[in-house]
C-alpha cells in the first residue's frame, strides 16, 4: 500500500523529504524549527510528540518505503523523532541547541553501531530505528557535555 497525500505530507516531514539535496538535514531543521516553538521544549510535551510520532512514523514509513524502495530519501519523519530526542531535557540556548543540532546530524550520517546494522531492517522499523539510536547517543553525549561545561 503507498502512502496517501496526507501521509506523504507527514510523512516527508512537511514536504521536507523533497527537497533534492539533504533532505534528511532540512528534515531536521523543519522538527528544530517545530522544538523552537514556545513551551515545546516541555519535557511531557516532546515526549508526547516523540512517542506519537515514532508510532505514526513506523506505519507511514513502510508505506514510503513500498512506493520509493529501501529507506527512500522522501521519508523524513524519522530525523524528526532523532532531531526530538537529540534536544530532550537540554537548557534552550541557541549555542548549545546549534551544537546538538550538528551533533545529531553527523551521529545520523555516520551510524554508529548498532544504527547500520539496525538500519537494513525491512520497512518502517528500519527506517525508524537508526535515527532513534543516533538521537539516543547525541543525547548521551551532549548532557556529558552539559555536565562538563555548564
Amino acid at each position: 500500500m503507498k502512502p496517501n497525500k496526507l501521509e506523504k505530507f507527514i510523512g516527508s516531514g512537511f514536504l521536507s523529504g523533497y527537497i533534492p539535496y539533504a533532505p534528511g538535514t532540512f528534515g531536521s531543521l523543519v522538527a528544530l524549527l517545530i522544538y523552537l516553538i514556545p513551551g515545546f521544549e516541555n519535557p511531557t510535551i516532546m515526549l508526547i510528540f516523540i512517542s506519537l510520532t515514532t508510532i505514526v512514523g513506523f506505519y507511514i514509513s513502510n508505506k514510503f518505503e513500498n512506493e520509493y524502495g529501501k529507506d527512500p530519501p522522501q521519508c523524513t519523519i524519522d530525523e524528526f523523532v532523532g532531531t526530538w530526542i537529540s534536544l530532550l531535557f537540554i537548557p534552550k540556548i541557541l549555542w548549545l541547541i546549534l551544537i546538538d543540532f550538528v551533533l545529531w546530524r553527523a551521529l545520523d550520517i555516520l551510524k554508529p553501531f548498532p544504527a547500520r546494522q539496525l538500519e537494513k531492517l525491512n520497512g518502517g522499523l528500519g527506517i525508524m530505528i537508526d535515527d532513534i539510536i543516533s538521537g539516543i547517543y547525541s543525547l548521551i553525549i551532549v548532557h556529558i557535555f552539559i555536565f562538563f561545561v555548564l
